[in-house]
């Protein structure tokens, strides 16, 4: 299966995952439990088990298919099912779909790997209920406390515990995986590019050097609601006034350095004619280099409380997660520039600013990662896009690598 017959399992799978969720003009709303990304698990044991893969959810609902009777010394490669809100079609499925064609693909010239390869299916990457990323990772590697997930609340303030129970899954049973983890020699993920990085090399494919660190906060602002006609303008304690000072701040104290995005509100009451009495609001920050992401984040968090005591407006700030920065295993990703070269495509090694499963895994063992061009450079929306040549390229390096690892 390779040409014509590995784009047509593509173009078939990608499209039945599509299907799921949205659609690739209204976005995706795969977020974790919900009944899109339930179904999103479903599809992906019905195809996984089409190819009598041995299909296992962990403690953690990662979602793993294995190909060979051994369990040690594997060889991860996948990504993850669930989006943002209003996400692209690539974005994680890519890395999915790509998995299960590449291991097609070896099963028709080999009845069994030398090293197993499980292909992962990392739950919650996104953190778009919950608040914190690649959390299925994470969770697996010991990277967070499972009582801090097990209690945070999505908008409707539901516990991520209780949407896990109501989903089927045992919340005592999350945690770090250490038995799992062990059987895992390297991971390999590919994921369509998040910028124009391949588009400038003019290159299908690529291998991503590093990951840039970032970090979530949560900014509470705590005000006095009052009557928007009756109360005056000079005695308002208004924190929608704090809250457009402090964006402002933080795209300032970013400078070209560091990438500041605020990203979400609430407001209470949310009524039109009442001044907010809260506003709760979350900052994304991230740069190449931890200190001055840092530095920026303490700068806006500095500016904000001079703002608000000048408002009379109340401050809370805190940090919802980090993720530190990760530079990929040198041999594991040369021996996948080989393998690109091989087969043609020739490009130079990339930074991502972007938070991947592969990174959280890869402060543990082997990682690597392959990008697929996205000619709009747009991501986490419905412009998000990559050609089907460019996909299938991506495919066809991705079972290149896995054949490398695994079977020779």
């Amino acid at each position: 299966m390779i040409g014509s017959g590995m784009e047509r399992r593509f173009s078939d799978l990608f499209g039945s995952l599509g299907e799921i969720g949205g659609s690739p003009v209204s976005g995706y709303d795969r977020l974790i439990f919900n009944p899109a990304e339930l179904a999103a698990r479903r599809w992906f044991r019905d195809q996984a088990q089409r190819l009598n893969l041995d299909v296992q959810t962990d403690g953690n609902t990662n979602m793993w298919a294995w190909w060979g009777s051994e369990r040690s010394g594997a060889i991860g490669t996948g990504s993850h099912l669930d989006s943002v809100v209003k996400g692209g079609a690539f974005d994680g499925a890519l890395g999915v779909v790509a998995a299960l064609v590449a291991v097609e693909h070896l099963q028709q010239t080999y009845s069994e790997p030398l090293a197993p390869i499980a292909i992962i299916a990392f739950a919650g990457e996104e953190g778009a209920r919950f608040g914190l990323p690649t959390l299925g990772s994470r969770l697996l590697s010991g990277a967070v406390d499972p009582q801090d997930v097990l209690t945070r609340t999505d908008s409707r303030g539901t516990t991520f515990g209780d949407a896990m129970a109501a989903a089927g899954f045992d919340p005592d049973a999350i945690g770090p995986d250490t038995g799992r983890m062990a059987q895992l020699s390297c991971y390999v993920e590919l994921h369509v590019e998040q910028g124009r990085g391949l588009v400038d090399q003019g290159a299908a494919v690529g291998v991503i050097s590093d990951v840039w660190p970032h970090g979530r906060y949560r900014i509470e602002l705590t005000g006095i609601a009052d009557h928007a006609g009756a109360a005056t303008m000079d005695g308002r304690a208004d924190p929608m006034l704090v809250l457009a000072e402090w964006i402002r701040a933080a795209e300032e104290a970013g400078g070209d350095r560091v990438r500041t995005t605020v990203g979400r509100v609430v407001v209470a009451p949310n009524s039109t004619n009442t001044i907010a009495s809260g506003v709760s609001a979350w900052l994304d920050a991230r740069g190449a280099v931890a200190e001055e992401v840092d530095a920026a984040v303490a700068a806006i968090r500095e500016i904000a409380a001079h703002r608000a005591a000048d408002r009379n407006v109340g401050m809370g700030f805190q940090e919802e997660s980090w993720s530190p920065a990760v530079v990929f295993d040198s041999g594991l990703s040369e021996r996948t520039q080989s393998v690109l070269a091989r087969l043609g495509h020739e490009s130079l090694p990339l930074a991502t600013a972007a938070g991947h499963d592969a990174a959280v895994l890869g402060l543990q063992i082997p990682s690597a990662m392959l990008h697929v061009r996205n000619p709009t450079g747009v991501s986490h929306a419905p412009q998000e896009h990559a050609s089907r040549e460019d996909c299938v390229a991506g495919v066809e390096a991705l079972a290149a690598v896995l054949e490398e690892l695994a079977c020779r």
